[in-house]
C-alpha cells in the first residue's frame, strides 16, 4: 500500500511538473494539459484555473477553451475562486467558465450571480463584476425571471 501511495504521489508530481504552466508564456505545458485531456488533469484543475487570473496571459487563451469543455467537475474550483478577494479572476471565471457550464450546473451559481448583478460591493462594481454577472444571467435567460415581481 505504501509503495502504491508513493507511486501515485510520484505520478502527481510528474503530472504537475509536465502539465501545469510555469509562466504566463509556457504555452507548451498549457498545450500538454489540453492534450492530456480530462480526466487526466482532474488532480491539477485548481492549478490550471489559476491561469485564468488574467485572460490577457497567453496560456489563458489555450487553457480557457479546454477548461470550458470540462463542465460539472469545475464547480468546486469555481466556488473556490468566487470565495477569493481577486475580483479580476472572478470576472474571467464568471464570463468564461460559468457561462460555458450546462444550464443545470450553472444554476448552482445563480444566487451569487444575482447578488453580483443587483447588489455588488463597491470593489466588485469597480471591476465590473455586476456587468459580467448580468451578461451570464441574460445568457441563461435568468435575468427576467429574477426581476419580475
Amino acid at each position: 500500500m505504501v509503495r502504491e501511495t508513493r507511486a501515485w504521489v510520484g505520478h502527481m508530481t510528474n503530472l504537475a511538473r509536465d502539465l501545469v504552466p510555469m509562466s504566463k508564456f509556457d504555452l507548451a505545458r498549457a498545450q500538454a494539459a489540453v492534450e492530456a485531456g480530462y480526466p487526466a488533469v482532474d488532480p491539477i484543475l485548481s492549478e490550471l484555473i489559476e491561469w485564468l487570473r488574467d485572460y490577457n496571459w497567453p496560456v489563458a487563451h489555450i487553457l480557457a477553451p479546454f477548461l470550458e469543455s470540462i463542465g460539472d467537475p469545475l464547480v468546486p474550483h469555481i466556488w473556490r475562486v468566487l470565495d477569493t478577494d481577486d475580483d479580476v479572476w472572478k470576472y474571467w471565471v464568471i464570463g468564461i467558465l460559468i457561462r460555458a457550464l450546462p444550464k443545470a450546473t450553472a444554476s448552482e451559481f445563480r444566487s451569487e450571480l444575482s447578488r453580483l448583478c443587483h447588489n455588488p460591493r463597491p470593489h466588485e462594481k469597480r471591476e465590473e463584476l455586476d456587468t459580467q454577472a448580468r451578461a451570464v444571467l441574460e445568457h441563461f435567460g435568468w435575468l427576467h425571471s429574477l426581476t419580475r415581481p
